[in-house]
């Protein structure tokens, strides 16, 4: 692909909420991937960060796994165990290959994972719908739309796949990061919490069926996250102090294989709404979505 495809966008009641850069001219270093970014609530505030300076190889809203049998898709160094974060020449990158559909408020293409040399490690068919929400309270209903990310990963025949995490790999702390990865922007601290617990410590790992970020947009606008969609195995992946983000982590201590000639599904939901919400109206969005 050569890197020149414009974003292709999705919009909800007539509003723009999200660009999806299907084929980016990065460095390899960077994990280059499709990627959602600026997502925005239908108040205009914009919700993803890409290239941030600390981590310049997260992308806004991706999917993407750091050891794909020893092919780092993520981005950045690669956790070496007994040695740390090293430099290795094993960037590859995930591809798009074709639309299958390509409309207002759904998108859908096949891609293929692929490590340095070209080969492909998985091939995948990926959907992104954009859903309008409206919560109804005494108060006031909810300015709020939901995405929601549909995929199947598929093995080819006569090879399994390994997906690995640098906690897999030895690195200790909670970081089994790779999967479905939200790097969020915040001009304040951010903070998470879920059906049951506060802070980043308390989420992070946990199975928990919903989690929620808060934060300040770039234009002082206060804004909530709710995910969903935690799969068979996966844990979720919390960041608040450092930066904020969370993710769907699919290797949190433990690598999973997809077999060969087998296939790994996955749906994930975000509502994405304006201003700040508590458990109860969170806990409210989360059971549109059933």
């Amino acid at each position: 692909m050569s890197g020149a495809q414009e974003p292709a966008r999705l919009l909800v009641d007539g509003t723009e909420v999200a660009r999806y850069v299907v084929d980016p001219a990065l460095d390899a270093r960077h994990g280059p991937r499709p990627y959602l970014h600026p997502v925005r609530t239908l108040g205009g505030t914009v919700v993803t960060d890409a290239l941030p300076a600390d981590h310049v190889w997260h992308l806004g809203a991706s999917l993407a796994v750091q050891d794909v049998n020893g092919a780092n898709l993520w981005g950045g160094r690669t956790y070496v165990r007994d040695v740390g974060y090293t430099w290795r020449d094993d960037h590859g990158r995930i591809a798009h290959t074709g639309w299958s559909e390509r409309s207002i408020d759904r998108l859908a293409h096949r891609l293929e994972w692929r490590d340095p040399h070209g080969a492909v490690l998985l091939t995948e068919h990926r959907q992104l719908t954009a859903v309008p929400l409206t919560l109804d309270r005494p108060s006031g209903g909810v300015s709020a739309w939901r995405l929601e990310m549909d995929y199947t990963l598929s093995a080819p025949p006569g090879q399994d796949v390994r997906l690995g995490s640098p906690a897999t790999n030895g690195r200790p702390g909670g970081a089994g990061y790779g999967g479905f990865f939200w790097r969020a922007v915040s001009a304040e601290p951010a903070s998470v919490f879920s059906a049951s617990a506060t802070g980043e410590e308390a989420v992070n790992g946990s199975t928990e069926p919903w989690v929620a970020l808060r934060g300040t947009g770039p234009d002082g606008r206060a804004y909530t996250l709710v995910f969903t969609g935690l799969g068979d195995g996966d844990r979720w992946f919390v960041r608040a102090a450092m930066y904020p983000g969370v993710g769907v982590a699919f290797a949190f201590a433990q690598p999973v294989t997809v077999a060969a000639g087998r296939e790994r599904r996955g749906r994930h939901g975000v509502v994405v709404a304006d201003g700040t919400l508590d458990r109860d109206r969170a806990a409210a969005l989360v059971a549109t979505m059933s």
